[in-house]
């Protein structure tokens, strides 16, 4: 395998064809990873970008609550082209509109059928990330670091390559000769909708189009003892980011008290609210956007909570094999398999 990009291409094509491989894999458990997880509580938007049989080229697709997914490229929207998530971002509320109609009256596959992708397959911008937004994993951090510094006046910013994009059931690419030091982040993921520069805090609700599920897995021994301390290589590592299921329009969740959650082979890791972030979502964006444009499609992960593995005592990191669910309770759940890189 020449590299670890080519291992992510082929591992998620062998998934899609063992999600598609007829009524066997139909009736298979809907569990296991690789295979989307069907949506729970309420009717609210979900948006994907799928692939609904071996070969075919992915679409934008609404899962509507009973699970089946609503293919788009039959909706007739100006501006809107339905193979590309950030065009319907970008056409606006209009658009919007239009797409929560075709999908009331839409019908499709259930979502167990299909292969989900990241909902923004391939960003063309970095992922923007926030480094110690809870104080409890702020303090279990000095813990491990043995310091002890103030916390922070203004939120701490990071990106991660785009390459880290992987898909909310696709496995995670393990390379002993990389990294053996891979920890779990749990994190909500702001999608930005209008955008823009110098954003008031006040409005800045108003620029978000949606939020989603994203954990900022890292490589520790990276960020923590290679390339001087700092983050941005040991966050960027390719397929590092898993994101989905899908995208939540802005108007259909309120991000202010969300339960997060990280399990690692079923145990629960991470165990907290977004009502502990310390900045909160229109902080974050009114901080992120002084001087810098932000543009439809960027994302933003907001943080982690305590329970990361690098501070255990003694110290967790995956290995091969083990399976990383990364929930928001009521917007989403990733189910990724740790997997060796063929040698």
């Amino acid at each position: 395998m020449s590299t670890r990009r080519d291992f992510l291409h082929l591992t998620a094509a062998a998934t899609a064809v063992g999600a598609l491989a007829g009524p066997a894999a139909a009736q298979a458990p809907a569990s296991g990873p690789g295979r989307p997880i069907p949506p729970t509580g309420g009717d609210m938007l979900r948006l994907v970008t799928f692939v609904p049989e071996s070969g075919s080229p992915p679409r934008v697709g609404a899962v509507r609550a009973d699970g089946r997914v609503v293919d788009l490229t039959a909706v007739a929207v100006p501006g809107f082209d339905p193979t590309r998530m950030v065009s319907l971002i970008e056409a606006g509320p209009k658009a919007l509109d239009a797409v929560r109609r075709a999908a009331a009256a839409g019908d499709g596959p259930q979502v167990e059928t299909v292969r989900l992708l990241a909902p923004i397959p391939a960003p063309t911008r970095n992922i923007y990330a926030v480094g110690w937004n809870y104080l409890e994993h702020f303090a279990e951090g000095q813990a491990v670091r043995g310091t002890n510094a103030e916390y922070p006046a203004h939120p701490v910013f990071f990106t991660k390559g785009v390459n880290t994009v992987n898909g909310p059931y696709d496995p995670i690419p393990y390379d002993p000769k990389v990294s053996t030091a891979i920890d779990w982040e749990v994190e909500l993921a702001v999608v930005i909708g209008t955008g823009g520069r110098n954003i008031e805090e006040a409005d800045a609700l108003r620029s978000v189009f949606g939020y989603s599920v994203i954990n900022d897995t890292t490589a520790r021994d990276m960020q923590v003892k290679l390339h001087g301390g700092q983050w941005f290589k040991g966050k960027s590592l390719d397929g590092y980011g898993p994101i989905g299921p899908w995208i939540v329009p802005a108007t259909d969740l309120d991000p202010s008290d969300l339960h997060l959650l990280t399990r690692v082979n079923g145990v629960v890791k991470q165990d907290a609210s977004t009502r502990q972030m310390y900045f909160k979502v229109a902080r974050l964006i009114a901080e992120l956007s002084r001087g810098l444009t932000l543009v439809p499609g960027d994302i933003i992960a907001t943080g982690t909570p305590p329970g990361v593995g690098n501070a255990r005592k003694p110290p967790e990191y995956l290995k091969p094999g083990d399976v990383m669910e990364t929930e928001i309770v009521g917007l989403g759940t990733l189910r990724n398999l740790i997997q060796a890189v063929p040698a």
